[in-house]
């Protein structure tokens, strides 16, 4: 199943080597949105149909904490998984990040490996060796 994923960061560089990383991670993505701050974020999920959304902490306008406080208070936006990509490590912030609603924390740098095995954990997805088949033998050509 593809996945409609939001990257909200204030670097244009940042978005782009978050959408790489995404895709070389292996992660099943069907479309990327981009926002460059919370309320520009906020726009995009009241609009479009969105699986998980990316966002940095510290940005103009709207930072990620406020982006999250925002989204808790729609009902059709604050059941979005939310995962910090930023370079803010303290455990106190970390555990912030988590009582506001984040699912998960990412650290920049980060590796595809990490991100897939955080976003696929998030979504319920299997890890690529974990991956079941189906045993309906309708569909072979032998």
């Amino acid at each position: 199943m593809a996945f409609n994923v939001l990257v909200v960061d204030d670097s244009l560089p940042m978005r782009s080597f978050i959408k790489k990383t995404i895709k070389a991670s292996g992660f099943d993505v069907g479309q990327f949105f981009e926002a460059d701050n919370g309320q520009n974020a906020l726009e995009i999920l009241r609009k479009e149909w969105l699986d998980i959304v990316l966002t940095d902490y510290n940005m103009p306008e709207m930072n990620g904490l406020e982006l999250i406080t925002e989204m808790q208070k729609e009902d059709l936006l604050k059941v979005i998984p939310v995962v910090m990509v930023t370079t803010e490590g303290s455990q106190q912030r970390i555990e912030e990040f988590v009582e506001k609603g984040a699912m998960a924390y990412i650290k920049k740098p980060f590796y595809p490996e990490e991100i897939r095995q955080k976003l696929n954990k998030i979504m319920g997805e299997p890890e690529h060796g974990d991956q079941t088949f189906d045993n309906d033998d309708e569909n072979l050509d032998f």
